[in-house]
């Protein structure tokens, strides 16, 4: 295994795509880009010299197991993921390759590891779901602050963005998970996914500087609530999101990200807080940047590069925290995340919203 080895992208010419194919190149791999658009394909590749595209439908094996011939890996891009990650998985199986996602969608990713996780284990697969900025940043975090810890009462991870731009592929995925609910918010509690149907409180997060305390929706919960359970047993994981972030998701008049610098990336930046209690203790670590997609990318890259060359802890199904060394694939995002630690002691739990 090496550089120069081909990893297709499905949904390459997305938002995302796009910086997971530079990313890729900057890397040393050969990105094979595919998707349903062929004309979207064909302008994507006439941009890339040198990389061949190759349309593919979820409706159609045949041209999946074409899009997937000769690769090393795919990484699927293409939301909603309640529609695509099944039939990719599929065809990941058949080629006998690695799969990882970078979906958002918290039913998709359980779906994944319900559908999935026996036949990829029996397989000797790998399928990473969740490989993104939501669903892996939180997970490896909580998954370097629990440290030694074997068990946590509880995790919250809030994230501090300073605003949400969100993609036509974010809005689209977020209609789905709506309608797959039938509207109610999505919680974990008690060591289960509940459904709720009453209005989520307003609380205020004390935030480390610069952000500092802000205002944040509880129990705004993300891909996080399925990723972390899936291996770390605690049984109560919340998280929260600034309130003008969720407004500006929810918001229809909200405009589509724009780059603003030579990497393509907005202006938005964010802070992950994350804290692990136990008892009397709590833990807490930390992740800042900048654009929540463009660092999708090197997220789901390290973890392709992690998987082909044997970095890895598992097999079959398993989150980005269960199936790498979380604070040592955090440290390998030096160059796009500013990252804290907490030490293997710990400190008292303070008071956190909501928590009397």
């Amino acid at each position: 295994m090496g550089p120069g080895q081909m990893v297709a992208v499905f949904g390459a010419y997305g938002h995302t795509g796009r910086f997971v194919v530079t990313e890729l190149r900057e890397r040393g791999f050969v990105p094979v880009l595919s998707g349903r658009d062929a004309g979207r394909l064909r302008a994507l590749a006439a941009s890339c010299p040198g990389l061949e595209a190759r349309p593919a439908s979820v409706d159609d094996p045949v041209s999946l197991d074409r899009a997937l011939a000769g690769t090393a890996a795919v990484i699927n891009c293409a939301g909603p993921f309640a529609a695509t990650a099944a039939p990719v998985i599929e065809a990941a199986l058949r080629a006998g390759i690695p799969y990882v996602d970078v979906a958002a969608e918290i039913e998709a990713n359980a779906d994944t590891f319900a559908h999935f996780t026996d036949r990829a284990r029996a397989a000797g697969a790998v399928i990473v779901p969740a490989m993104a900025f939501f669903g892996a940043l939180g997970d490896l975090l909580v998954t370097a602050a629990m440290g030694d810890w074997t068990a946590a009462d509880e995790a919250h991870v809030a994230y501090g963005l300073s605003s949400w731009q969100p993609t036509g592929g974010t809005r689209a995925a977020g209609a789905v998970s709506r309608q797959r609910r039938g509207g109610a918010r999505v919680v974990y509690r008690n060591g289960r996914l509940e459904h709720r149907r009453d209005e989520a409180t307003v609380l205020k997060w004390p935030f480390p500087e610069p952000l500092g305390p802000r205002e944040v929706i509880g129990e705004f919960s993300m891909a996080d609530v399925v990723t972390v359970p899936s291996h770390l047993p605690i049984p109560e994981v919340r998280t929260y999101m600034t309130v003008e972030a969720a407004r500006d998701l929810s918001a229809p008049e909200t405009p589509a990200p724009a780059a603003v610098d030579e990497h393509g990336r907005s202006a938005q930046t964010f802070l992950v807080d994350v804290v692990v209690r136990s008892g009397g203790t709590e833990r807490r670590a930390v992740a800042s940047g900048q654009d929540i997609y463009a660092v999708t990318a090197p997220l789901a890259v390290e973890a392709v590069d992690r998987i082909l060359t044997g970095r890895t802890r598992a097999v079959g199904v398993a989150s980005a925290g269960e199936i790498f060394d979380a604070s040592d694939f955090l440290g390998a995002l030096s160059s796009h995340i500013t990252l804290e630690l907490p030490s293997v002691t710990g400190g008292p739990a303070r008071p956190l919203p909501g928590r009397r």
